[in-house]
């Protein structure tokens, strides 16, 4: 295992611990343009950066939100905005105590020589260059999500492998330049498979990530895992009960992540704002009423925070009250949820 050397070192760890507070969690507001337009699209707002921008002013500026909230996720634009009144997003998110963070991956590629659809993630070449500038305009942490499937024969160990590389390089590049990285290695829902596979699939694929990430000597300490939740696949017959996809997922993370990680924030996964709620809220009362688990587990939640949101805005400047009251009420209740309180 390589031995991590950064002059950023404490820094990381006292961020990684504060965005791991219990009791708040990380807003993933990091849509690209492509996919805030898609989002855009269901709501009828046009796909301009103007309309970008007031959207995220939108959730920033929302007062309160800074108690339920630890980090915001933004988008390489997004991190170079301002306010309508010139404030820059970053410096409005850390006089309210948010941390600002960027997404720094490309997205999704085809896997080269795969034949079966599977995908890795771009974005690697000159990253440690944009990390120094994200650091340079205030963010402190980063995030790259990796993309697997769960199919008969799948993930293939080569996507596995690949995945997990990019995973433990792209995390080594964040802290060497001052980021703490979340990494996320996403198991999509898409299939038929039951609880049980995905379990085992996302036992192994986080087995396989830490592996990586020890031999590139990332700091655990100085990093956030955001894994999904261990559920049945979308076309799946089987179901599963609330209570037993909290299981699950405690059950697989004790299995596989290493206590000195500080925090678990969950991806929602395309789950409504309630299932998401609810199975962070059982996962965390199990946690206090068996043996405490030993990092903690809340939420980075997009569209789990935001649906109530968008449909509450429309783009209407005069809907902006009633959206961030939407937002306040569920990222109180996700709040409540990492506590185990709901």
């Amino acid at each position: 295992m390589a031995c991590f050397k950064s002059t950023y070192a404490d820094e990381l760890v006292a961020t990684a611990a504060a965005m791991s507070v219990p009791g708040k969690g990380v807003l993933a507001a990091d849509e690209s343009t492509g996919t805030i337009g898609k989002r855009f699209d269901g709501i009828g707002v046009e796909n301009v950066e103007e309309n970008r921008r007031a959207y995220r002013e939108l959730l920033f500026t929302t007062d309160g939100f800074e108690k339920y909230c630890s980090g915001v996720i933004m988008f390489e634009e997004t991190l170079f905005q301002s306010c309508k009144d010139g404030t820059a997003f970053v410096d409005l998110l850390k006089s309210k105590g948010i941390i600002p963070g960027i997404k720094v991956d490309k997205g999704v590629v085809p896997l080269p020589g795969n034949t079966r659809g599977e995908t890795t993630t771009s974005g690697l070449d000159g990253l440690g260059e944009r990390c120094a500038k994200y650091y340079a305009q205030g963010a402190r942490f980063a995030k790259w999500r990796a993309v697997l499937t769960i199919g008969d024969t799948l993930p293939s160990p080569q996507c596995l492998d690949d995945n997990a590389r990019c995973l433990a390089r792209y995390a080594a590049i964040c802290q060497q330049n001052g980021l703490v990285p979340i990494v996320e290695p996403e198991i999509l829902t898409d299939g038929a498979h039951g609880i049980d596979k995905c379990a085992e699939v996302t036992e192994r694929v986080l087995s396989c990530v830490f592996a990586h990430l020890a031999q590139h000597g990332v700091m655990l300490e100085g990093m956030i895992l955001k894994p999904n939740m261990v559920t049945p696949g979308a076309q799946s017959n089987a179901g599963a009960s609330r209570a037993e996809v909290a299981a699950a997922t405690v059950t697989a993370l004790r299995r596989t992540c290493p206590a000195a990680v500080p925090g678990v924030l969950f991806l929602s996964g395309g789950q409504s704002e309630e299932d998401a709620t609810a199975h962070l809220d059982l996962m965390n009362k199990a946690s206090s009423e068996a043996r405490k688990n030993p990092w903690t587990l809340s939420f980075s939640y997009g569209r789990a925070l935001q649906t109530s949101c968008l449909k509450a805005w429309l783009g209407n400047e005069s809907n902006v009250a009633a959206a961030q009251a939407a937002l306040l009420r569920v990222s109180e209740a996700n709040s409540k949820a990492s506590l185990g309180q709901c």
